[in-house]
């Protein structure tokens, strides 16, 4: 397993240079810099060249990249041009907001959503076409169209949870998970859909072997057969897609952070952008390819275990 985890975190470490360098290039491409950002509209040719020198935007792009490389590499992202902070203070002030929406969303819809697709594999009667309509809804309802609608229902015409704003965890424990469910139950639709669909697919497939029928022809319990056997099997495909799920409500909470005015990474991605402020996107696309090697790395992690075999690939 020691080999496997190895050569598997080998081949995801060139993603720390391949995305941050393209998203280097692709931001430096697009019209705009931190100099006219600073500068606002009112400013000289004279001016505005001296402040693209001070910070060094006048430089060729593979040196810009080289030096911003060279400080990342010794754990130094850089200092906002904008804001003049540093990019991991920015970053570790608002990453905790962002991994408690994630995290909690996945929690929620790995757990509802197992549960669903394996309630429907047992009982194939209306249960499992509540699983399709749910599957179809959560598929064609954008996360933030339901985070709007949940803040409608539930905030202003109910007000049982806060419309906007977070907490912390340290300031007060109720609070933070009441400022968390309309924006988990936003972002947890589309991820429980898929989730419950997928275990539903591979419970069956399962469940259909000849081992099973093998295995009630000797007496063993229906409830063994199914949580021991079909969903031992069903958690290859099923982790793999809980996964997939996890590094997508990445992109997806930067739109749902917006909708309930979180402090999330995803609020510093969109201000980042409009003020063409480099160090702080760098910093952020590094910590989301961070978080995408170590989820990936989880992932091939539990199918090795789950099978054998890929462990020998």
């Amino acid at each position: 397993m020691a080999r496997f985890v190895v050569r598997r975190l080998a081949l995801s470490l060139p993603l720390l240079f391949i995305v941050p360098f393209l998203s280097f290039v692709m931001v430096a491409l697009a019209p705009g810099d931190a100099a006219r950002t600073i500068l606002g509209e009112d400013y000289t040719p004279e001016s505005y060249e001296a402040l693209r020198h001070e910070l060094g935007l006048d430089r060729p792009l593979l040196v810009r990249y080289g030096s911003w490389l060279v400080d990342a590499m010794q754990g130094d992202l850089g200092k906002s041009p904008i804001s003049g902070l540093s990019v991991t203070d920015e970053i570790a002030s608002r990453i905790w907001v962002t991994a408690s929406l994630v995290v909690a969303t996945t929690l929620v819809a790995a757990l509802v959503g197992i549960g669903l697709g394996v309630l429907s594999s047992i009982r194939q009667n209306r249960l499992a076409r509540l699983v399709d309509v749910v599957s179809l809804v959560g598929f064609s309802l954008p996360s933030f169209w339901v985070g709007l609608v949940l803040v409608a229902l539930f905030s202003v015409a109910i007000g049982i949870f806060p419309a906007t704003g977070y907490v912390p965890f340290g300031v007060s424990p109720d609070q933070w998970a009441l400022a968390l469910v309309l924006p988990v139950a936003a972002l947890a639709l589309h991820a429980m859909a898929a989730i419950a669909k997928q275990t539903r697919d591979a419970m069956l497939d399962g469940l259909s072997r000849d081992y099973i029928t093998s295995l009630r022809a000797h007496g063993i319990s229906e409830w063994s057969i199914v949580f021991k056997h079909a969903l031992r099997n069903a958690a290859i495909p099923v982790s793999t897609v809980v996964g997939l799920l996890f590094i997508g409500l990445l992109d997806g909470t930067v739109l749902v952070e917006s909708v309930f005015a979180l402090p999330g990474l995803g609020g510093l991605v969109v201000d980042a952008t409009f003020a063409h402020d480099m160090p702080v996107l760098q910093g952020v696309v590094v910590t989301f390819t961070l978080a995408v090697i170590v989820v990936n790395l989880i992932i091939d992690i539990a199918y090795g275990w789950f099978n054998p075999k890929a462990r020998l690939q």
